[in-house]
């Protein structure tokens, strides 16, 4: 069934379509995975700073889904033949305007569908990274950003959980518990 829906283009808006076990089975273009809400590789970068505290984003109004929403530092696709931990590198720098040391914390699958009609079906590798700086981000990638404690992240969720993105409150009960 998927081969059926694998191109063979490598522009630069393919994703890497995975299997259950992380093997690539093929590309094919971001948004029409996204319509046809197909398994495909994808990052998602944590940065905390010395005192715990959490840097999360809200997504540009302008994005395809989840516009406005909060989430975690910064995520995205690897492109082809593209190692995680570069990707990731890349995306910090072109996303939030800095990079910083990283390291892999854990996998997961998770598939939400959104309201436009979108679906995201995602392998995650999860990385955590380390900075205590000022982000400069692109403002066509993030609306905001701000430093969150792990007892304010939980408190926001529960109070106002449509405020966040659905992988990241997948995901950051797994971070807390992976770095505590």
């Amino acid at each position: 069934m998927i081969s059926e829906l694998v191109t063979v283009n490598t522009d630069r808006d393919e994703v890497i379509l995975v299997n259950e076990f992380d093997r690539s089975v093929g590309f094919m273009d971001k948004m029409e995975a996204h319509e046809k809400g197909i398994l495909h590789r994808a990052f998602s970068v944590f940065v905390v700073n010395p005192r715990g505290e959490f840097m999360l984003q809200r997504r540009a109004l302008s994005k395809y889904h989840s516009p406005g929403l909060w989430t975690n530092t910064c995520c995205s696709h690897q492109r082809k033949d593209e190692e995680t931990r570069h990707a990731a590198h890349r995306r910090m720098k072109e996303e939030m305007g800095f990079d910083c040391p990283m390291s892999a914390a854990f996998k997961f699958t998770y598939k939400a569908e959104f309201d436009n009609g979108l679906t995201e079906h995602e392998y995650d590798h999860v990385l955590i990274g380390e900075f205590n700086g000022v982000a400069t981000p692109n403002p066509e990638e993030v609306e905001e950003w701000k430093f969150l404690s792990i007892v304010e992240i939980e408190d926001e969720i529960k109070e106002n959980p449509e405020q966040y993105t659905e992988w990241f409150k997948i995901a950051f009960p797994r971070v807390k518990e992976y770095l505590v």
